[in-house]
C-alpha cells in the first residue's frame, strides 16, 4: 500500500461498458422471450449447473451441512439486525388539522426479491442483511436468488451456510439462479418463477447492469458498485488496527477501494509497514495486492478538518473515524453510507452484526443515498378525505392555480365542487 496523491480520490462514475450492456440486454431479452427453458440452458453455460428445478426444496436440512457455532453465530447476527431495524418508525398516520382527514398509509411490499452474490466469496451474511428487513417490514413472500455450484451438490449446489442464513432469516423461497438471468427472472418471471415487485442486493458488473436495465418493470434499492471503505485516522489510532481494516476492505474484489486519510507521516509510513508484512500471510494476497495497485492507498492530509472535507466530498459507502475524539468529528462528514465512530466500531462489524444493513451506497451516491432500510419494503399511500366545508373554501385556489397551467377541464372539475 502506497502514499498516493489526492487524484486517488476522484471519482471515475458508474462504466457503462457499451458492449458489456449490450451483451446483458440480450440475456434479459433471452429470459424474457424463453422463460424456463433459456434460464436453464444460461445457468448451465454459466455456472455449470445442469437443474430441472430453480428452487431449493428443504431450507431445514441445510444446517446439518453447518457447523453448530456458525448456526448459532448466522442466529445472533440475525437477532441483531432485527433489534435495530424494529426502531426504525414506520407507522401509518393521519391528522384532521387541514380540513377533513390526511395523512399516509404504510403498507409492506407483496414479494420482493433479495440477491445473493455467490462468486469468489459467497455471502450469507447479504441474505442475513435483506431478508431480515423485508420480514420485519412485513412482506409477505421473500425470494432469495443466489448463483449454484458445483461444489455444493449435496446441498442442491447452494452453499449450505447460505441456505441456513435464508432460513434463519425468513425467505419463503430460494431460486438456484445468479447473475443477469436471475435479475430477469425474478423482473419478469418465467413459467415457475413469479415475478417480483422489487429487487434488493448487491452482486456483480452484470448483475448491477441487469438491475439497471429492468427498472421500472421492478423497483430497486440502487446500483451497487465495487465496495469501499474510507478511514481517517489521527497520530492516536493504532497503525496494526488500521491495517486490519484496510486489508479486511481490500479482500473482497481487486475493484474495491481501500483508502487511509491521515495527516499524521509516521502513522502512514507505518501502516505501511504493516501491510507489508501481513499481506503475503493471506489466502486472498493476490488480490489484496490488486486492490491496492488500483483504487486504494494512503492521502497525506494537512490536518482532520481537510481530511473530513475530502471524505465528505467522496461520500464514501464506509466511512471510519479512527480518531482521538471521533464524535467531535462526525458532523463534519454528512454524506456516507455508513459511520463508524472510533476504533472499536471498525467496519467488519457493520458487515456482519453491528445493526444496521451493510447494503450500503456506493460509487458517490451517498450523496444522496441510504443505507437499506425498512422503507425500501413498504410503500407509502397518500390518504385525502376532505370535508365539504375544506372542499369549498380550497377549490378556488386549485381553480385559479389550473388556469395559471391552462388546464381548463382541471379548473371547472374545481368549479363544480365550489358551486355544488
Amino acid at each position: 500500500m502506497k502514499i498516493r496523491d489526492r487524484a486517488l480520490l476522484q471519482r471515475r462514475g458508474f462504466e457503462d461498458d457499451p458492449e458489456r450492456l449490450a451483451r446483458v440486454a440480450g440475456l434479459l431479452a433471452e429470459v424474457r422471450s424463453g422463460g424456463d427453458a433459456a434460464l436453464r440452458a444460461l445457468t448451465a453455460r454459466f455456472d455449470r449447473v445442469t437443474l430441472d428445478d430453480f428452487a431449493v426444496r428443504d431450507l431445514a436440512g441445510a444446517r446439518a451441512h453447518v457447523p453448530p457455532e456458525v448456526l448459532a453465530s448466522l442466529q445472533f447476527a440475525a437477532e441483531r439486525l432485527e433489534r435495530f431495524h424494529r426502531q426504525q418508525p414506520l407507522a401509518s398516520w393521519t391528522t384532521r388539522e387541514l380540513g377533513g382527514t390526511l395523512g399516509q398509509r404504510v403498507t409492506p411490499l407483496r414479494r420482493v426479491g433479495c440477491y445473493a452474490p455467490g462468486g469468489t466469496a459467497p455471502l450469507p451474511s447479504t441474505v442475513l442483511h435483506t431478508v431480515t428487513l423485508a420480514r420485519v417490514a412485513g412482506v409477505r413472500e421473500i425470494v432469495v436468488a443466489t448463483p449454484p455450484s458445483p461444489a455444493h451438490a449435496a446441498t442442491g449446489y447452494v452453499n449450505p451456510v447460505l441456505l441456513a442464513a435464508a432460513e434463519i432469516a425468513g425467505a419463503t423461497e430460494v431460486l438456484r439462479i445468479g447473475g443477469a438471468q436471475a435479475i430477469a427472472a425474478l423482473a419478469y418471471g418465467t413459467e415457475t418463477v413469479r415475478p417480483v415487485d422489487k429487487i434488493v442486493g448487491p452482486g456483480n458488473v452484470y448483475v448491477t447492469l441487469a438491475k439497471k436495465l429492468v427498472f421500472g418493470v421492478v423497483g430497486l434499492d440502487g446500483l451497487a458498485g465495487p465496495t469501499e471503505t474510507v478511514v481517517i485516522a489521527d497520530e492516536h489510532a493504532d497503525p496494526a488496527w488500521v491495517t486490519a481494516d484496510l486489508l479486511a476492505q481490500a479482500e473482497h474484489d481487486v475493484l474495491a477501494s481501500a483508502i487511509l486519510l491521515t495527516p499524521s507521516e509516521p502513522l502512514a509510513r507505518a501502516v505501511e509497514a504493516h501491510v507489508a508484512q501481513r499481506l503475503e500471510s493471506l489466502p486472498r494476497a493476490d488480490i489484496i495486492a490488486q486492490t491496492f495497485e488500483r483504487n486504494s492507498g494512503i492521502v497525506l492530509t494537512r490536518d482532520l478538518d481537510e481530511a473530513c472535507a475530502l471524505a465528505d466530498e467522496y461520500a464514501p459507502e464506509h466511512l471510519c473515524l479512527a480518531v482521538r475524539d471521533p464524535w467531535a468529528w462526525a458532523p463534519k462528514v454528512t454524506r456516507a453510507g455508513g459511520l463508524f465512530l472510533g476504533e472499536h466500531s471498525f467496519e467488519v462489524l457493520g458487515d456482519y452484526l453491528a445493526g444496521p444493513s451493510h447494503v450500503m451506497p456506493t460509487g458517490g451516491s451517498a450523496r444522496y443515498a441510504s443505507p437499506l432500510t425498512l422503507l425500501d419494503f413498504v410503500r407509502l399511500t397518500s390518504l385525502v378525505a376532505l370535508d365539504p366545508a375544506t372542499t369549498a373554501a380550497i377549490a378556488p385556489h386549485a381553480a385559479r392555480l389550473a388556469r395559471a397551467e391552462s388546464l381548463e377541464a382541471h379548473a371547472r372539475a374545481a368549479d363544480a365542487r365550489r358551486n355544488g
